[in-house]
């Protein structure tokens, strides 16, 4: 675990939320199951193996040591979290979790919930897709599938979309995501539909058609979702929704699934879809194989800048 000890050693007090070491991408071969989030002010510590109380003890030494040269008296938040098979926890090892827990990344505002459950409230990998959407947003009718707590919707709203429309099935990441709007002082141009979206195509249809579309599933969860039978349902609809020109981002977090997974679904059921760019990453998550991290992948309806893959 020394990687990770060097990286508590050099990290930085930064106002916004972000991933500090990513041992999951391989590049640190004596640290591969751990990864460290800031989420301001807490740091959450997550190890996907089984750790013994020395190693815990280690890193709250390197997280103290590093934390006063930083902010000297100020008191240290970190959270333990163990996603090992059969043993997973989540622990406050240090210092206190606030209560709302607001963190902020590129001048929007969410809220975050470390202390339960796996999924925190704001993905990080997804920070270039989110900078993507607001810089695209500008007067267009925008679709967010999988809504989750709306990132999405947010950076839509700011970057001046016309309206969101945020499908997803669970009604508390939905509450969650109408609490970010509010925080983010946001137009009241988003709707929020808590319905399973293979049930919902008429709804979906009448507030279309869309500028662009955003689809981030699961990559497997059963009951709602299941990729490599279910991804293709979503891609054979688009053509239908999309304006002309219109823009779609097909996300992937599936490290069995490479790009060529959703290429080679487009060319079966959406061949109008042209693809432009695959997103980079944010450089804290460098992988040793590309294909087996998050995929982010532009495509446009009839586009003429196609590229190909």
């Amino acid at each position: 675990m020394q990687a990770l000890l060097t990286a508590i050693a050099h990290m930085h007090n930064t106002p916004d939320a972000q991933r500090v070491f990513h041992g999951r991408g391989g590049v640190y071969p004596d640290s591969e199951q751990w990864s460290l989030d800031w989420f301001a002010p807490v740091w959450v510590l997550t190890s996907f193996k089984p750790v013994t109380d020395e190693e815990l003890a280690q890193c709250h030494h390197a997280l103290q040591e590093r934390w006063q040269t930083l902010v000297p008296g100020e008191p240290l938040n970190w959270v333990f979290q163990c996603r090992a098979t059969g043993q997973t926890e989540t622990r406050l090892m240090a210092g206190s979790v606030p209560e709302p827990h607001v963190v902020t990344e590129q001048g929007a505002r969410y809220l975050v919930h470390v202390l339960r459950g796996q999924n925190h409230g704001l993905f990080l990998d997804m920070a270039h897709g989110r900078e993507w959407l607001k810089s695209h947003a500008q007067h267009e009718n925008v679709l967010n599938l999988f809504a989750y707590t709306c990132a999405f919707s947010v950076v839509a709203l700011q970057g001046g979309a016309a309206q969101v429309v945020n499908v997803d099935m669970s009604q508390g990441a939905l509450a969650i995501g109408q609490q970010n709007h509010r925080l983010n002082n946001l137009p009241l141009k988003a709707r929020f539909l808590g319905h399973d979206i293979f049930k919902t195509w008429g709804k979906i249809n009448k507030m279309g058609p869309y500028g662009i579309i955003i689809i981030d599933p699961p990559s497997y969860q059963k009951g709602s979702f299941i990729a490599t039978k279910d991804y293709i349902k979503l891609i054979r609809r688009l053509p239908d929704l999309l304006e002309p020109q219109g823009h779609v981002l097909l996300c992937l977090n599936a490290p069995e699934l490479g790009t060529q997974f959703l290429h080679t679904q487009v060319a079966e059921a959406a061949p109008s879809l042209q693809f432009i760019e695959r997103l980079s990453n944010p450089a804290a998550f460098v992988d040793t194989d590309p294909e087996k991290s998050l995929k982010v992948l532009h495509y446009r309806l009839g586009a003429e800048d196609a590229h190909p893959y």
